[in-house]
């Protein structure tokens, strides 16, 4: 966990300068509990290591783009982190997935969570969200902010692949019907 009265934002400036000690002293004042976090997403040690060490590297190269201004530098690093998840979980799909079919996709409109979930949200939707329970809640996240499929949803979860997509079935059902 974090300890200490560290100004991150200060220590990401001085990171964007080039200053190794600051990034040994943002990585120690962050590193745990962003480990914690990534953890709770992901249950394969193996692949939060990875994905721990990418986020790191991605800070110091981009360290100047943290404008400090909108974002806290805990929301900052956590953006970069959870991409950096995403984005292992899609190169390991890609590499486990058999090619199927060479069709081309139908594009469809966009489902109503995927455009409240991508900020458009009313007060009436977000109310509907913060009311259904965590682990309908988590499915949504991965699947919709992430941009997941149910199988990586299943492994960054550590449940069946059926049990995630009852539950984003039942999560619509609950939206649907407290927006009705």
């Amino acid at each position: 966990m974090r300890t200490g009265p560290v100004n991150e934002a200060a220590l990401l400036r001085r990171v964007s300068q080039g200053d190794r000690a600051a990034f040994d002293e943002l990585y120690r004042c962050t590193s745990a509990w962003l480990l914690v976090r990534l953890r709770r997403r992901c249950s394969d040690d193996e692949l939060v290591a990875e994905v721990l060490q990418d986020t790191y590297l991605s800070v110091w190269r981009a360290a100047g783009s943290f404008s400090g201004q909108e974002e806290t530098s805990a929301g900052w690093l956590w953006s970069i982190a959870s991409r950096r998840l995403v984005d292992a979980y899609r190169r390991r799909y890609r590499e486990a997935e058999v090619v199927i079919s060479s069709e081309e996709p139908v594009a469809t409109a966009p489902a109503a969570e995927e455009v409240v979930l991508a900020g458009q949200v009313s007060g009436e939707m977000e109310r509907a969200l913060l009311a259904l329970p965590p682990e309908l809640r988590q499915v949504l996240k991965a699947m919709v902010l992430d941009g997941l499929t149910a199988r990586e949803t299943s492994v960054l979860l550590g449940v069946a692949e059926g049990t995630v997509k009852t539950r984003a079935r039942r999560a619509r059902a609950v939206l649907r019907e407290a927006l009705s």
